[in-house]
This record gives C-alpha cells, structure tokens and sequence, in this order.
C-alpha cells in the first residue's frame, strides 16, 4: 500500500530529479510535509532557491492529493495534504492485514546473527542487548515480507572445554545433573585450577586433542553440557519473549569440520601468507592481518566467523548478512567482511553490516557489574525489574530503554524509571495500548457498532493523529533500511503522545453520529498501529493494566 507522502515523494522526484526528503512539517501552521529540495538545487541551477522552488511548483501536479503547496523562508515547500486523501489513508490502513505496512515485492534472504552465549555460563548483560536488538530487528525486517534467518552463534567449542571435562572427571561429577548456575560455577572452579597447577593444565589441553579427535566419554559430556545449557538458554528466551529457540543454533562447533579446508584453500591460492609462523590475510588499509591459523595450528574465531560467512552466502543463499555484537568487535568485523571479500566468500551484492551497540551503566553512570567486578546475569535483571512491576510491563520496560537509545550508546539500567508509566518508557506504551483498548471497549458495550468508512477530520489533533498513523510504514522501512530500532521507538512515543492530546481535545464517547463513529475508527487505527509497533519492539501490547 502506498501512502500518500511515497506518491508526493515521487512526483516531486519526477520535476526535481532528486529526492525531495519529504520530512513531518515541525509545526501546524507549515502544513503536514516539508522539503528543501529547492535549495539544495539552487547551486547547480544557478538560481536562488526560491526561484526554483516556484519552478518546481509551478510543474507539479499534485492538486489530487495536495492543496496548492507553499513556499516559506529561503526556500523550503510545504505540503498539505487534502483531507479526504488523509481521511482515505487511514481508511485504507484499517483494511490493510499489515496495518499500513508495505510488503517488499521481492523478498531477500537476511541472516542476523545475534545473543550467542557461551555453553556452561549463564547470560549476562551484555547478551541482553544483543538479544533484544536482535529479536527486534528480526521482526522488523520479517515483518515487511524479507525472509529472515536467525544464527545463534553460541560458543559450544574450544580449548575451555578440555578444563571444563577434565574437572568433571576429577570432582567425579555427573555432568547430566548440573543447572547452568552450578554448570558456571564448575567453569570457575576449573579455570582456577587450570592456572594453579600445571599437570591439571597439561591433562586440560590433552582433553582438548581427544576432544577434537571424537573420544567417546569426553564428547559424551561435551554434550551433556551444551544441553544443560540450552536448557538455560532456552528457558532464558521464554521468560524474555524472544523468537530464538534450537532450530536458530549454529554454533561454533558446527563449523569446526571445514576450518582445516577454508585455511587450506586461502593458503593455496594466495590469499593467506605465512607470517612470523602463523598463516596470515593481509588487507590493505588494516594496520593488521587477520591470524587464520595459529603458530602451533589451531584455529581461533576469525577462522570460524570466516567459515560462518561462507556457509551464510553458500548455503543460506544471503543477501544480507547482520551482525549484532557490541561495539568493542567493531575492528574485528571491519577486517573480517575485508577478508572474506578478498577470500571471495562474500559477492560483492551481498552486504554485511554490524550493529554496534553500547554498554549498560549503572545508575552510577559506571558499567553494569557485580561487587565482584564480573558482568551481571540476566536473571538477576529480570528479577530486579520484576519486583517492581508485572512480569510484561517489567519487560517492557527493559527492552524500550534498551532499543529507545542510539544503539552505539551507552545507556543507564534505572529500574526505577524504566518501569513509569508516564514518560518515554516502555510501559507509557503499554498503557496507551490498554487506553485506546478500553474506549473501544466501552463503545463496544453500548453498542455503537461499526466504525465510520468515512472520516471526518475537522479537528487539528485529528489530523495531526492521522497523519502520523499513515506514517507507520514509513518508520518501519527506515528501521529496516538503518538498522536503529529507536526511531521506532521515538515514533510510537509521539504516536501515543499525539493519542493523549486527542483525547483531551476531541471527546469520542462522548460525541455522536459521523464524527463519534470518525473517531471511533482513528482510535481502532491507532490500536492496530500500536499493537504492531510494539511487537516489533517484542514487546506485548497489553489489553488492560
């Protein structure tokens, strides 16, 4: 469905011959869109930009979905749009099953790759962000029609399993048994023993070779431990209302078989080079190479992440492949998308991106940690959110501070505040939701039956309601095309604001006829927008509060 700022954005395109950058006019009184596209030609027209701003009104013919358009200040257009084209826009969007937003005509295949916690440890802070931008992003994208493929690239191989079974063995541990609490608990126990003693360390890395090699005993509890963790995982993901669940797993382990031929093959056709006795991509522009294979032979997680992007184009048939890490693994993946276009595993009309994202402070304005220095769990989170607000609402609250922020950003983890249900917080939504719910509610029960087909927008908080519900589709693309959950965020805020003000102003139960049954449908449209903005944020729309 097109909205009608897509089909003035066009028509302006076809005179100016550049995109206008139609933008929400900032106040009333400049109308409902602006652009400057006047004065960004003025330069190469030669002419002030007045002059051409008049030119390309003069050419445009809009008179179908515009009043005569406006030219303010040094240059700028303004737009209004007629209101029966405003009134059929919403109309419109209450019949569309996607609530106004826009299926891609030809759907790509896009692989995020997000949360991926380390077996025997429990999740912490830093797999909240990455899970909740994640689980965000996941369903933004899908939600516009592309086909997208989760990869939880959990760390489930290496040298810390050869400790992690050596000490099982030693404490004479039956590993089936462990909770992931205690599973973690061994994991320190182990790594403390590993660097006290030396023949523990000596049998760790022995571990490691039979481990590798396929011996029975030592994969049997290699997997009793990836289970135990999954388990915590999985039951993490339920309690945070996230889509992951095992058929989204890809981790480390699984790419472990072709690392020896990837290396192999860049060593063969020239691609890596040996350095110092370790095999080596140099990439010019990096200040480093990127270490495919260790002096002693092993392999570390370039190779692995290498292997990943292969199997992603190769396999998975990627168009798009996102990675969403914090923003201390920037480096890392500047070099890695180098090297795997330079390795030919990445086409050049395949994109990579990675979405950085920041730390979580303390209200002290200090990383989020224990007294003990060491990142705080999720569970601990949730818990502490939960004391102070229902299950859904506490959530709530912890995925909109996380998404509402620029996402390279730091933000402060402030229970207190998060859980509000009065300014830009995740529960202020909610409670707009259950708001509109219940006036439809109300209407409902005293029998006003259908909402209007027709609506009357006489009123400016009508209008300025309306105008941003046919905007929806609009943020949605952007987010799909940026990447930056918080303009999502921002928009339903003013969403639910602009809701506020026209309950204020503009009395719906309380009104009759046409104008009672007008605002009766605005309301059904912005719990229909809401409803589906929230759970693009995988935030749940409550019906009550």
């Amino acid at each position: 469905m097109s909205s009608p700022s897509s089909l003035l954005s066009a028509r302006i395109k076809a005179v100016a011959g550049i995109e206008p950058e139609l933008r929400p006019a900032t106040k009333p009184q400049f109308g409902h869109y602006q652009s400057n596209v006047a004065l960004r030609l003025a330069n190469s027209e030669r002419k002030s930009p007045r002059e051409v701003a008049a030119d390309i009104v003069a050419r445009l013919d809009i008179a179908d979905l515009c009043e005569p358009p406006e030219i303010a200040g040094p240059g700028f257009i303004n737009f209004r749009l007629r209101t029966e084209v405003l009134a059929q826009a919403v109309t419109d969007q209450l019949a569309d099953p996607h609530a106004g937003v826009s299926q891609v005509s030809k759907p790509a295949v896009v692989v995020i790759d997000y949360s991926a916690p380390n077996v025997a440890k429990q999740m912490h802070v830093g797999h909240l962000r990455s899970t909740v931008i994640g689980d965000c992003l996941r369903r933004v994208i899908g939600g516009v029609g592309h086909q997208v493929i989760a990869q939880n690239h959990i760390g489930d191989w290496g040298t810390q399993f050869g400790m992690l079974v050596e000490q099982i063995l030693d404490e004479g541990i039956d590993a089936s048994s462990l909770t992931l609490p205690e599973a973690e608990e061994l994991y320190a126990r182990a790594s403390a023993h590993f660097r006290a003693e030396k023949e523990f360390a000596d049998r760790a890395r022995s571990r490691v070779v039979a481990l590798q090699s396929g011996d029975e005993l030592t994969r049997d509890i290699w997997h009793q431990l990836i289970n135990i963790s999954l388990a915590g995982f999985n039951a993490a993901y339920r309690r945070m209302g996230v889509l992951l669940t095992d058929d989204d797993l890809a981790g480390e382990s699984t790419y472990n078989d072709e690392l020896g031929p990837l290396v192999a093959e860049l060593e063969r056709n020239g691609t890596a080079v040996i350095d110092d006795g370790a095999l080596c991509v140099f990439v010019d522009g990096f200040a480093a190479p990127m270490i495919v294979r260790k002096r002693d032979g092993g392999f570390g997680y370039a190779a692995t992440d290498l292997a990943a992007i292969r199997r992603r184009v190769r396999d998975l048939h990627a168009n798009r492949i996102i990675y969403v890490v914090d923003a201390r693994q920037s480096d890392h993946f500047d070099l890695l998308f180098a090297v795997a276009r330079k390795a030919g595993f990445l086409p050049d009309e395949v994109t990579t991106e990675h979405v950085a994202f920041g730390t979580v402070l303390g209200t002290d304005g200090k990383p989020f940690k224990t007294r003990e220095g060491t990142a705080v769990n999720l569970n601990t989170l949730l818990d502490a959110a939960e004391e102070q607000a229902a299950p859904p609402v506490a959530l709530a609250a912890i995925k909109y501070a996380d998404l509402s922020n620029g996402l390279n950003k730091d933000y402060v983890f402030d229970v207190s505040r998060m859980v509000q249900t009065t300014g830009n917080t995740g529960p202020y939504l909610q409670y707009a939701h259950a708001r509109v719910t219940q006036v439809l509610r109300k209407a409902a029960a005293r029998g006003y039956g259908e909402q209007s087909k027709v609506l009357v927008l006489e009123e400016a908080a009508e209008q300025t309601l309306a105008l941003l519900l046919i905007r929806f589709g609009d943020v949605v693309d952007e987010v799909v095309r940026t990447l930056q959950p918080h303009r999502l965020c921002n928009y339903l805020y003013e969403l639910s604001g602009a809701l506020a003000i026209f309950y204020e102003q503009c009395p719906v139960l309380q009104s009759s006829g046409a104008v009672r049954d007008s605002r009766l449908a605005l309301c059904s449209a912005t719990k229909r927008v809401l409803a589906a903005g929230l759970t693009m944020l995988g935030i749940e729309p409550l019906e009550r509060m």
